[in-house]
Parts: structure tokens; C-alpha cells; sequence
């Protein structure tokens, strides 16, 4: 797990280079491509990784110009995390990437194989701390 981690992040990096990002800054950019707002807890949960950590992740990506940071509606002590329009160009590139990246290493796996993978990939996620 650990090998296909340390790949699959130089490929990423290798491929998207001209962003000038990390890889933690493309992983919080990338769970955000759908749009939705998020808390800094909520997108810690998703990055997996502590919102005191992210803190300095979102710094970056903020002095860049690709998220913004405002308070959620009824609940101002939550951080509302969102993409500006050139973090959306940024998470949608690396969304793309990737899915480019995930086909060509998967494309000559049987869909069954596939679906499994996923699973289990899906399981590892969700293994409580």
C-alpha cells in the first residue's frame, strides 16, 4: 500500500508539475472539485489528516488565490473552505489527472477486479482510528 502510495503521488507530481503545488495542497484541491464548501474539520476528514495540519496547506492555497475561507450560514465559528475560479480550474486538472493516472494503471484489469479493488480500497478508508 505503502509503494503504490509513494507511485501514485510521484506520478501526480511528475504530471502536474506546472501547477507548482504539493501533494498535500493537490489532495485538499482535489476533494474539493465538486463545489462544495467544506469546514476545515470536514476536509481534514476527507485529506486525512488533522485540521491543525491542514492549517498551513490552506494558508498556501489561499495566498495563491484557490480557496477561500468564510463562516457557514447559522454557525459562524465554522471555517467554510471554497474554491475560488482558479482552484476550480486546479481541481478539476487534477481530478482529471487522476482519473488519466487511475485508467492507465487499471485499464487492463477485468471489471470485476476493478469493482473489488475499490472495495477494499473504500474499506481502508473507513477503518476507524
Amino acid at each position: 500500500m505503502q509503494r503504490a502510495t509513494h507511485a501514485t503521488l510521484q506520478a501526480l507530481s511528475a504530471e502536474l508539475v506546472d501547477l507548482g503545488l504539493t501533494t498535500s495542497e493537490m489532495n485538499a484541491l482535489a476533494n474539493l472539485a465538486d463545489g462544495r464548501g467544506r469546514t476545515v474539520s470536514e476536509l481534514g476528514a476527507a485529506v486525512g489528516t488533522r485540521p491543525t495540519t491542514l492549517t498551513s496547506v490552506l494558508d498556501r492555497l489561499e495566498r495563491r488565490g484557490h480557496i477561500t475561507r468564510g463562516t457557514r450560514s447559522g454557525d459562524r465559528r465554522a471555517v467554510l473552505i471554497e474554491l475560488t475560479s482558479s482552484g476550480q480550474v486546479a481541481a478539476t486538472t487534477i481530478r482529471q489527472a487522476m482519473a488519466d493516472l487511475e485508467h492507465r494503471a487499471l485499464g487492463g484489469l477485468p471489471d470485476d477486479a476493478i469493482a473489488h479493488l475499490r472495495a477494499a480500497l473504500q474499506a481502508l478508508t473507513e477503518v476507524p482510528s
